[in-house]
């Protein structure tokens, strides 16, 4: 796979066998406190409908914005480790590239060769990409096919993968520059919903580091972060 092809997936989208709970194991006040479980997260993400993610992504690109524009330094270090500012960046606002082509139905190989190569001003081609994106989005049935690199998936999959992508670049950044991390609950919940079902082969997949050991009644937005490998209790 090219490096700049989209990357983020989901590739565990079979059914899965859910535990069985017994209701004497605790009380109501014990289950509103405890942690979501596996079942949970997967239930939560099935509830919400496509504009749900609509506005979830909208709103993940106004947090992924509002740390971008607080860049002073594009080389310093991020969370993850492979990238400087400027990299990470890059590779957001890259995948807002791929989205109008995409979801218009081309193949890898066909929207590769309309990309254009991004400019230096990296906070004007998010401004130009995101927008431009998120058109794209709003026009899109939920059923519509779209070609990845990895398997030919609904829109609505693609849409959750490509928003949970930008939350937790959106934390990174946020890390990066010394700005606010913390995320809004509602972008937690939603990228909560992908990650934790496919906390078992998120290693395996590539895409991020080992999960960090953290306890389960961390707050969610830890929890979420140490499941791609990042630990947001460590001072920066």
């Amino acid at each position: 796979m090219n490096e700049n092809d989209p990357r983020f997936g989901n590739r565990h989208d079979e059914p899965r066998q859910h535990a069985g709970t017994d209701p004497a194991s605790g009380t109501d006040e014990d289950a509103a406190k405890a942690p979501p479980r596996r079942d949970d997260a997967e239930e939560k993400g099935e509830r919400m409908s496509f504009a749900d993610w609509l506005r979830v992504q909208r709103k993940a690109h106004l947090a992924f914005g509002d740390r971008l524009r607080l860049v002073r330094d594009w080389s310093a270090p991020t969370p993850d480790e492979e990238w400087n500012v400027s990299e990470l960046v890059r590779h957001v606002v890259e995948e807002q590239q791929w989205v109008p082509l995409l979801l218009d139905g081309r193949t890898i190989g066909e929207a590769r060769s309309r990309l254009e190569p991004l400019r230096d001003d990296l906070l004007s081609e998010w401004e130009r990409h995101s927008p431009a994106a998120m058109q794209a989005w709003a026009s899109v049935s939920p059923d519509a096919r779209v070609h990845l690199s990895y398997d030919t998936v609904p829109a609505s999959a693609y849409l959750r993968e490509q928003v949970s992508d930008v939350i937790v670049h959106t934390w990174d950044l946020a890390r990066a520059v010394g700005a606010d991390e913390s995320l809004d609950d509602d972008l937690v919940e939603a990228a909560w919903t992908v990650f934790e079902p496919q906390k078992d082969t998120l290693q395996a997949s590539g895409l991020f580091a080992s999960p960090v050991p953290i306890p389960e009644d961390a707050p969610l937005q830890s929890r979420l972060l140490a499941l791609t490998g990042r630990d947001d209790r460590v001072a920066a």
